[in-house]
């Protein structure tokens, strides 16, 4: 190449570089500190590419920056605000909702039919859309409703427990992340779809194996979102689809099992509920067959491994804290002796049960960091920042549930923390595990009814000891989620009376 060619290269170079500069210039022209990013990308790369380290990214900036409350990121020239002081939050999540009510715009709709399903998913729509779906699907999450799919729950329960039990009496420690998931698996499987998935003794059955799949994308799957962020016409005329085949098979089993329900094959299940719903005259445009697969694949993103990976982690915790599992288990067999048994009132009534889960959901919050899409430009009451339509604010939920000032001695386990009488004592959205606000989980109830089932059997028949070698946890933060890397192995002894 001659002279001129490099001139013309080396300036365009500059220039681009200039153009990042510029852009990347944003928060630090509003007084904003900022922590150090790559030209382009901002801070894509500690988001999305670092597995385990995104957590620590941060948490390191949390403790750098907290103390002016707040500091600056960018998603490619995107501008994110993390805002970490809980007072603003409270504005942002609840009270000035109507300024923050969407979700990033991930825009998956390439025409491809596995991709328009994810996209009717209720937590990916925005604006009208979402507020017209949330509105006919709040009813199907209400107490009575979840309390119809109690003796479902119970069942796949004490499946758990009886294999549980079973690998415990061969002398091996057990695996209780990989049972919990197969647990929460044939639990979602049998409230959402009405199918018995049996991923406790048939490991390899195709549904398990398709929501693996789901799961666990393989790498490439983020280099396909980005082809069709920056290319999308070119993405549709390949006819290429960002979501995996294994899709189809929930498409598939979904339309089956919506035409066997309204053929008059009711459940009393997830998929029923979502049905009498749509049954209502005004609610027959918002929940198309297609919207109601999506809504029933959800509950398996939204709810298998969330709930697994709490009660992975709060049988971790009593396995290490053995005084605290054994005021828990005295609870347990209290709560029997007045129910007759062990029932939805009793399980939902049970205090110390409630507050070792809502501990174990502080110390591992699901999600480490969560956020909102500002819609129209905001002015910040606390300090007169203006955030602008299309900006995005996160909120670092880990860091918040491990700040020390808000939580004496924050890494120990200390269940009554959450107990009626010290509730008044925790200052206000410090503590948020499914989020907060007209956006927070839909389905907190259903989790939870489910993982003190879980906990409640597994207590009431065994006695749980961090098995040799296995007293410390690895976190690993892939996917935006938080989960013990190496499993959780415990060993169980039949309960003594």
């Amino acid at each position: 190449m001659g002279v001129e060619t490099w001139v013309l290269l080396a300036t365009l170079a500059l220039l681009a570089w200039a153009y990042s500069k510029w852009r990347h210039n944003y928060w630090s022209s509003r007084g904003v500190s900022c922590p150090p990013g790559l030209p382009f990308i901002g801070h894509f790369h500690k988001e999305y590419f670092v597995g385990k380290n995104a957590l620590d990214f941060y948490v390191q900036n949390y403790k750098k920056f907290h103390k002016s409350m707040m500091y600056g990121m960018y998603d490619f020239f995107k501008p994110v605000l993390v805002i970490c002081d809980p007072e603003m939050l409270k504005n942002v999540l609840v009270k000035d909702f109507d300024h923050f009510g969407d979700l990033r715009d991930f825009n998956l709709r390439t025409g491809n039919e596995r991709d328009e399903m994810v996209s009717e998913m209720l937590s990916l729509k925005n604006g009208a859309e979402w507020k017209n779906l949330r509105a006919v699907m709040t009813p199907t999450f209400t107490s009575g409703k979840i309390k119809s799919m109690f003796p479902l729950v119970c069942d796949k329960a004490d499946a758990l427990i009886k294999f549980s039990m079973k690998q415990a009496a061969q002398n091996t420690p057990v695996d209780m992340k990989v049972n919990f998931g197969r647990f929460t698996m044939d639990t979602i499987a049998s409230c959402a779809f009405g199918i018995e998935c049996n991923s406790l003794v048939e490991e390899n059955n195709e549904f398990t194996r398709c929501a693996d799949v789901i799961f666990n994308p393989p790498p490439h799957t983020v280099l396909k979102i980005l082809f069709f962020r920056f290319l999308p016409k070119l993405f549709r005329l390949l006819n290429l689809s960002i979501n995996p085949p294994e899709n189809d098979f929930f498409i598939d089993m979904a339309k089956q099992t919506i035409a066997l329900r309204e053929a008059g094959q009711r459940r009393g299940d997830f998929l029923d509920l979502l049905l009498e719903a749509r049954g209502k005259a005004s609610n027959k445009q918002e929940m198309s067959d297609l919207c109601l697969v999506s809504q029933s694949v959800l509950f398996i993103v939204a709810g298998y491994q969330t709930t697994a990976v709490l009660l992975s982690f709060s049988s971790f915790l009593l396995a290490k804290n053995k005084d605290q599992q054994q005021r828990l288990r005295d609870e347990m067999r209290q709560m029997v002796e007045e129910h007759g048994g062990i029932t939805y009132q009793g399980i939902m009534e049970a205090k110390l049960l409630e507050a070792c889960l809502q501990e174990t959901l502080r110390l591992y919050p699901p999600a480490f960091v969560t956020e909102r899409l500002c819609t129209k430009t905001y002015t910040l009451p606390n300090n007169g920042l203006t955030i602008k339509a299309g900006n995005l604010v996160q909120v670092p939920i880990w860091s918040l549930h491990h700040d020390p000032q808000y939580w004496p001695d924050p890494e120990a386990f200390i269940p009554d923390r959450f107990l009626p009488e010290n509730k008044a004592d925790i200052i206000p959205f410090t503590h948020m595990p499914f989020g907060m606000g007209p956006r927070n989980c839909i389905a907190m109830r259903f989790a939870l009814m489910e993982a003190k089932v879980a906990l409640t059997k597994l207590l009431l028949q065994a006695e749980l000891e961090l098995a040799p070698g296995h007293d410390k946890l690895t976190l690993l933060s892939g996917n935006g989620l938080i989960i013990p890397q190496d499993g959780v192995m415990l060993v169980l002894r039949p309960v003594s009376e």
